[in-house]
């Protein structure tokens, strides 16, 4: 059973940053693709990044492309998504992701899931 922990959502005026974490229990965690996904209300779920097990390898949505960085630590079982110049736009739940394919792009694919954790950007 996977677990998958997201933490680092909050409350930022635009043109703020925020980094979010997530931390997964698995023992095998290098072997696996991540990537983080958002959903505002209203919306269906979207992609954002995501990274092939190696770390080597990133894919970005057009709409955070030069402005969120994603990255993996896989000593620690924990995968990141660095957000800069935040725009209201940006508001949404954000979950991260797991599955061992690569690249990660449709939800419907996605295999482990975590619980989301909200971003909320003011303007």
């Amino acid at each position: 059973q996977v677990q998958l922990v997201e933490s680092g959502g909050g409350l930022v005026q635009a043109g703020g940053s925020l980094r979010l974490s997530c931390a997964a229990s698995i023992g095998i965690f290098r072997r696996y693709s991540m990537g983080w996904f958002r959903q505002a209300p209203g919306k269906e779920r979207e992609f954002v990044a995501a990274t092939d097990w190696s770390g080597l390898n990133t894919d970005y949505s057009d709409s955070v492309k030069g402005r969120f960085t994603i990255s993996r630590d896989s000593a620690k079982n924990t995968v990141y998504l660095q957000m800069n110049s935040l725009e209201p736009e940006d508001t949404a739940v954000y979950y991260c992701a797991l599955d061992s394919s690569y690249p990660l792009r449709s939800p419907q694919r996605i295999g482990s899931w975590g619980q989301g954790t909200q971003v909320t950007v003011s303007s």
